[in-house]
């Protein structure tokens, strides 16, 4: 019996100092998937955002209201309603709207609190700026409407990582066709 208590006094600490050199590794890689599922999370409502903002600049706010013969019908709403539709989705994922960073500005395009809103301008065409729409004619193959895009910071706090402060700055764009 005294024998058998010998040969496993050796090992009475093997589990604590196992589990001493592991534990700091799972903190660190459960750190990493909070921090990254987080900046996902605020990918995709910078995404929402931006496409709820696009939808608001690009549907009439009166759909019946008769125009000029041949025009698109109704008046659009201004940039302020845009923004208060970007800025009520990030709100409501508890961002801090006053950390959007505006993209480089286009031509034919408005910022309004570094929020860009480019409307009637052609989505299927494959130049760079958007070319303006013919709104009082627009051609068959020609589709108008509006885009919107701004840009968010995110910091990760990965200690012990090369990540840690690090920032990464996630651009959100969305667009919308115009209805008549």
């Amino acid at each position: 019996m005294r024998l058998r208590a010998h040969r496993f006094r050796g090992t009475e600490g093997a589990e604590i100092a196992e589990a001493a050199l592991v534990m700091p590794v799972v903190f660190i890689f459960l750190l990493g998937i909070i921090w990254f599922g987080r900046a996902f999370n605020i990918y995709c409502t910078i995404t929402q955002a931006a496409q709820q903002g696009a939808l608001v600049a690009a549907r009439p706010v009166c759909a019946t209201c008769a125009g000029p013969a041949g025009a698109w019908n109704g008046t659009f709403p201004n940039d302020t309603a845009v923004v208060t539709a970007v800025t009520a989705v990030m709100q409501a994922s508890s961002l801090d709207t006053s950390k959007i960073i505006g993209v480089p500005p286009s031509l034919g395009c408005s910022t309004n609190r570094s929020i860009q809103i480019c409307r009637e301008v052609a989505l299927n065409s494959p130049t760079i700026p958007l070319p303006a729409c013919n709104l009082t004619t627009p051609t068959n193959y020609q589709v108008c409407g509006a885009t919107v895009s701004f840009r968010y910071p995110f910091q990760f706090y990965l200690p012990f990582t090369s990540l840690n402060l690090s920032q990464v700055v996630m651009n959100a764009q969305a667009q919308s066709r115009m209805e008549n």
